[in-house]
């Protein structure tokens, strides 16, 4: 149970960078930042022994994370291209500093989150079973709202951007508008993947902003494929599943412990013979299964006319 909840969580963190990589093409490399900061606004404002109400805990974390994106997308999305990633790698490890060398987060040791939040007597996340499922909820009504909004004109926008911005300002859309909205709702879902990490492990340290966790959660939409909301998904389960195969001592023994430069093999293999990602299997197959066809049926005739 523990490990579907935290992969839901990681699926959810996929989400909000797919919605900036698949639709306008922004690969932002300071992810984690958002990620963290929602993590660390649900303990920083949660009382230390009593239940916060989780109708004003959960809207506050999403905020606090959106308005950090909404001010690094101002000054980052000036930029393009590799600038851009730098910049956005820069944003997120000045918060990574914010929270590790000054008191507020807790210095490296981090911050403990002694009571979970609870909406009254009907929803009480200190249970595993209801943490599961609420981390569920939040997960499918996220990903039917960001395919309703990929299918608005908003996403059509968003989806122009990505093939051709500078064609888009010739029709009339000022673009930074949309790039700004989406990198703010990137940071707001981020948010939410951060406030259901903090309620499941109870502790948020500075490592949740690390560049590697941004790292990860780009090969997860890489691994699933680019461009699809259910890549982001089968990608997250795919990563995390694949990382406790490479740890099972049960199945590798003493090369368990050297579980990264396996997971690394699989990653590489996998980006090497599926350029679409998993989710482009099925269509994959069905090329060469539909190409191997028509070469027999070719074969075939030209031995019926000889």
């Amino acid at each position: 149970l523990d490990l579907v909840t935290r992969i839901m969580i990681g699926a959810l963190f996929a989400l909000s960078l797919e919605l900036l990589v698949g639709a306008p093409g922004l690969v932002c490399f300071g992810q984690a930042a958002l990620y963290g900061i929602g993590a660390y606004a649900t303990v920083l404002l949660s009382p230390k022994y009593d239940a916060a109400p989780l109708w004003w805990l959960l809207p506050a974390a999403t905020a606090t994370a959106a308005a950090y994106a909404l001010f690094m997308g101002a000054l980052s999305l000036r930029t393009r291209g590799v600038y851009f990633i730098m910049v956005t790698l820069a944003f997120a490890q000045m918060a990574y500093y914010v929270v590790h060398d000054t008191p507020l987060g807790g210095g490296t040791d981090g911050i403990y989150l002694y009571v979970k939040p609870a909406l009254g007597s009907l929803i009480d996340l200190d249970g595993a079973l209801t943490l599961y499922f609420f981390t569920l909820a939040s997960l499918a009504a996220t990903f039917v709202f960001l395919a309703v909004l990929l299918r608005s004109r908003f996403g059509r926008a968003l989806a122009g951007i990505r093939v051709n911005e500078q064609r888009m300002r010739a029709t009339g859309f000022s673009t930074y508008p949309y790039k700004l909205a989406a990198f703010t709702l990137s940071g707001g879902v981020a948010g939410l993947a951060g406030f259901l990490f903090a309620v499941k492990d109870g502790f948020v340290n500075p490592e949740l902003m690390s560049w590697h966790l941004s790292g990860a959660v780009l090969i997860m939409i890489i691994l699933g494929g680019i461009g699809h909301l259910r890549g982001a998904l089968i990608g997250a389960f795919a990563f995390a599943l694949l990382q406790e195969f490479f740890k099972s001592e049960a199945i590798f023994g003493a090369f368990a412990k050297h579980w990264h430069l396996g997971l690394g093999l699989a990653i590489i293999a996998c980006v090497a013979l599926l350029p679409r990602g998993l989710v482009g299997l099925p269509a994959q197959w069905r090329e060469r299964l539909v190409g191997r066809s028509r070469a027999e049926l070719a074969g075939t005739e030209a031995l019926n006319e000889a």
